[in-house]
């Protein structure tokens, strides 16, 4: 992937990882366009860096993924680069009330939503790359994050797939594999020991310098080459 010059589309991109990203990619001489679903944080974004473009969108609805796909189309129909980062994670037991509404909402946001817009973006000529936001919980779930554990581990497996198919489109697949970061998803608070955005934005760059498409820091680098005992035995620790 050629760092500069592109045109991006980072969606979930006005905070936490998808911040970074497109901080990092402005940095590197990029046109970058994000999308999320709280047009005051968008306009907060804007501010702090005025050649971004922005979208408001809720990607969890299927007539706003063809909207923002329309829009792009229209607009900007040189784009190169689709990055599925957005995503949603609950803290849930399956004996919660509220599980299957809960449930649903994640499901929608982080596995239809990529899938559906992959299906559309491969449509532009320009399209170049596909950058997927999986996480470490692919390999070894925690139990506290149920659906997200298996979402991220569906999204994956099917990013592996993507690759293959997207071979004769000559479009590049490059999953991003990030372990628990100091953002607030889930829950302010929640993460706060975990190391920062900055230093993983930092890491997964200079992957991609070296041209790699499975980019990892820390933990998650270790269950990427983990043995299925290794991850067992993970899994037992988190969970002991």
């Amino acid at each position: 992937m050629n760092l500069s010059d592109n045109k991006i589309l980072i969606t979930g991109g006005a905070s936490g990882i998808g911040l970074g990203l497109a901080e990092r990619f402005i940095q590197e001489s990029n046109t970058v366009i994000i999308c999320g679903r709280r047009a005051s944080l968008l306009e907060e974004v804007k501010a702090k860096f005025p050649s971004i473009i922005t979208k408001a969108c809720d990607l969890s609805l299927e007539e706003e993924r063809i909207a923002l796909y329309e829009w792009i189309a229209a607009n900007h129909p040189d784009l190169t680069v689709l990055v599925n980062n957005a995503g949603i994670q609950n803290w849930m037991n399956i004996t919660d009330a509220d599980f299957y509404a809960n449930m649903k909402n994640e499901l929608a946001t982080n596995i239809e939503a990529p899938l559906h817009l992959t299906s559309l973006f491969i449509q532009l000529p320009s399209l170049k790359t596909v950058m997927n936001t999986t996480s470490g919980l692919a390999f070894s779930p925690f139990a506290k994050v149920p659906v997200y554990s298996a979402t991220k581990a569906f999204f994956r497996s099917f990013t592996l797939s993507l690759r293959h198919l997207l071979k004769e489109k000559n479009i590049e697949v490059i999953e991003i594999i990030p372990p628990a970061l100091n953002t607030d998803l889930g829950g302010i608070g929640l993460h706060d020991a975990h190391p920062s955005v900055s230093s993983f934005i930092e890491s997964i760059f200079e992957q991609l310098k070296e041209s790699k498409q499975e980019l990892t820091f820390g933990t998650s680098e270790t269950r990427l080459n983990a043995s299925a005992e290794e991850l067992r035995n993970h899994f037992k620790l988190m969970h002991s």
